[in-house]
């Protein structure tokens, strides 16, 4: 369990073998992109958890609900938060899911999602010198099998990893850009953010099938268009090389998650990328507007 003023959170993804459709989902304890946990003062929380589940493509669906201590049981092998619930099942993580997506699309979001790594990796890497943010990439490589209504049954490429922290993103962060790009030869991630006290972090690592990880000097940055919410973005390509957004999946105010097309060694790749600009997230307006979004429901039966 996080301590108070920290989170945990599990984050899986997948790609459909096609390139139409996608998926995130993000299992939270100490919802950080929760207005409801940042205005509770972050004291308790295993009050402010939730299943955040996204589906992109055919008829998009958006939920995530801010629930009470009440919902939330953990185990070794699991997590369940009211009515959904992350578990190992042999060497398969599955994600059960029922939940109600939020405006403008309000409906049930319903079904299962399997995801089978290659290998589980040793890799822990500190976001912060200090230790203060963890990032664990459990499965950068990994197969998943998505089974969700309305509209997704699909198979594809998938990735499965954790952030821990003790202290609030925005207390130790300004920007992120984070990029995951499946590859003939594995997989490779990048990770770079601006910190509060204007340092970087700039990793790269490269992940065979069997687990094994090598850390590597990042390529230069590929510039991008910023978002529609006007967020500066880049990602990691060969130099004179360009990226290119194949499709936005879920842009807010301060959070952009994309597909994205680069050039890594030679090689054309698509994965996965996500922009964070914390000083937005902090800014009052945009929480209260993200709560509309986000609601909160403290008991459970």
């Amino acid at each position: 369990m996080p301590p108070a003023g920290g989170y945990a959170w599990w984050y899986v993804d997948g790609v459909s073998d096609d390139g139409a459709s996608a998926v995130s989902v993000i299992g939270m304890i100490g919802a950080v992109f929760s207005p409801w946990y940042a205005w509770s003062g972050r004291g308790n929380p295993a009050n402010h958890a939730c299943i955040n589940v996204a589906t992109f493509g055919p008829r998009p669906r958006f939920t995530m609900t801010d629930r009470g201590e009440a919902a939330l049981k953990q185990s070794r092998d699991a997590l369940q938060v009211g009515p959904s619930r992350l578990a190992w099942d042999g060497g398969t993580l599955v994600i059960d899911i029922n939940e109600m997506s939020a405006l403008p699309r309000v409906g049930p979001v319903q079904g299962q999602i399997r995801l089978t790594p290659s290998a589980i990796t040793a890799v822990e890497a500190q976001l912060t010198p200090d230790g203060r943010h963890i990032w664990r990439p459990f499965a950068p490589i990994a197969r998943i099998e998505v089974d969700i209504s309305p509209a997704h049954k699909w198979q594809g490429h998938g990735y499965f990893d954790a952030n821990f922290g003790s202290d609030p993103l925005e207390a130790d962060f300004t920007h992120w850009t984070w990029g995951r790009y499946p590859r003939a030869s594995g997989a490779s991630v990048y990770y770079d953010a601006l910190r509060r006290d204007g340092s970087k972090l700039e990793l790269g690592l490269n992940f065979a099938s069997d687990g094994s990880a090598m850390q590597v000097t990042p390529p230069p940055f590929a510039p991008l268009p910023r978002t529609a919410w006007g967020i500066s973005r880049a990602t990691r390509g060969d130099a004179g090389s360009t990226a290119r957004q194949r499709m936005a999946l879920l842009e807010a105010p301060f959070y952009a998650r994309t597909m994205m097309d680069t050039t890594l060694d030679g090689e054309r790749v698509t994965g996965m990328h996500e922009t964070l600009d914390l000083r937005r997230y902090d800014n009052k307006l945009i929480q209260a507007m993200v709560a509309c979004r986000v609601p909160r429901r403290v008991g459970w039966p």
